[in-house]
């Protein structure tokens, strides 16, 4: 058995791997595959109306939010974001907690003037910045939610009187908030919302009024809602994924019920943690997050010896991010808590016997 801990592309639902499977030798009973349909045919106008309309629901949008599939993943929405938004004379504050939070940094000091308001650099990122005053003057405030390469999550969202812009690539839909409080949110799909090679962004329109520049139309965040999420050939295959696992989402009870599941697991996999001494995590425990565990093993010899165990028994994708080593263990919504126990089994066992 496989053991699927991912941190992206991350695990995807049997039902929904299912339901792929099918359509790609006839979708919906017309005959074709998912991969040969008009993306400007009825049937692939209706999956995209669906996921809008899904979203919507699953998100408690309000009327005046846009939804749309877009590519380029969450690295073309860090310099796509200040394209649009941030004036060559004006001022953006960013929030700088991960090596993606800044990433976007730098790509928004090519459009205009960026204020750094909080950082955790130099504590090696393991903490959440707090105390920190955002300008009324700044275009916008941008924030990571989930931190997935080193295991951070925000677990209060800042009060502020400017628009709020936040990547949630790695954990949306994975918890109840007020997506309404948000001018735009942008998420790759490979973590919680399907596969990778479609963007979800959900933009109010009040924001789309605060364009500073002309800029390209495949960059224009209201030319890409004027068409639907059409404006080019979308990747028709990615985007049916993100709806199927949209319908999975909501006949799971919807974001409250997977919430109450991703808590139970990530309890478990902390309480492993920190009562096993081997392991030691590395992640304040006010800002740990729930869907990515990161954790080390301060011994070399037992750091191989465990990994080696993890492929011994199936145990995928548990390694760290190179830049920050170790182990890490992503608990996205589709991951069963089966899964987590199994593994909390095997650091039981392992930390026994060394």
């Amino acid at each position: 058995m496989v053991y699927n801990f991912n941190a992206g592309p991350g695990i995807l639902p049997p039902e929904v791997l299912e339901d792929a499977r099918r359509a790609l030798t006839d979708f919906n009973g017309t005959g074709l595959s998912i991969l040969e349909i008009g993306h400007r045919t009825p049937a692939f106008e209706a999956v995209v109306s669906e996921g809008q309309a899904l979203t919507r629901e699953l998100m408690d949008l309000s009327p005046t939010q846009e939804v749309l599939f877009l590519q380029g993943g969450a690295t073309t929405q860090f310099y796509q974001v200040p394209m649009n938004f941030l004036a060559a004379d004006g001022h953006a504050a960013y929030l700088d907690a991960g090596i993606w939070g800044s990433k976007a940094i730098k790509e928004a000091g090519l459009w205009g003037g960026v204020e750094v308001v909080g950082s955790s650099r130099e504590q090696g990122y393991r903490s959440i910045p707090r105390g920190y005053e955002v300008p009324a003057h700044a275009a916008y405030l941008h924030i990571t939610t989930n931190n997935t390469v080193e295991g951070t999550q925000m677990h209060e969202m800042p009060d502020i009187s400017v628009p709020l812009v936040a990547d949630m690539s790695s954990d949306i839909l994975s918890r109840r908030i007020d997506f309404r409080r948000y001018a735009l949110i942008y998420a790759g799909a490979q973590k919680n919302l399907g596969a990778a090679g479609v963007t979800m962004v959900v933009v109010d329109r009040a924001q789309l009024d605060r364009q500073v520049r002309r800029v390209p139309a495949m960059l224009d965040y209201r030319q890409h809602v004027e068409n639907g999420s059409m404006l080019n050939t979308p990747p028709v295959f990615a985007v049916y994924v993100c709806l199927l696992t949209l319908r999975w989402l909501k006949s799971k009870g919807g974001v409250d019920a997977i919430e109450a599941e991703n808590r139970e697991k990530s309890a478990m996999l902390y309480e492993a943690l920190d009562s096993l001494p081997v392991f030691r995590p590395i992640v304040a425990k006010e800002d740990r997050s729930g869907m990515n565990a990161v954790f080390v093993i301060d011994d070399p010899a037992l750091e191989k010896s465990f990994m080696d165990r993890c492929k011994a028994e199936g145990m995928v994708g548990v390694r760290g991010h190179r830049s920050v080593g170790g182990f890490r263990v992503s608990l996205y919504n589709a991951l069963p808590i089966g899964h987590v126990s199994a593994f909390t089994e095997l650091m039981r066992d392992f930390n026994q016997k060394h």
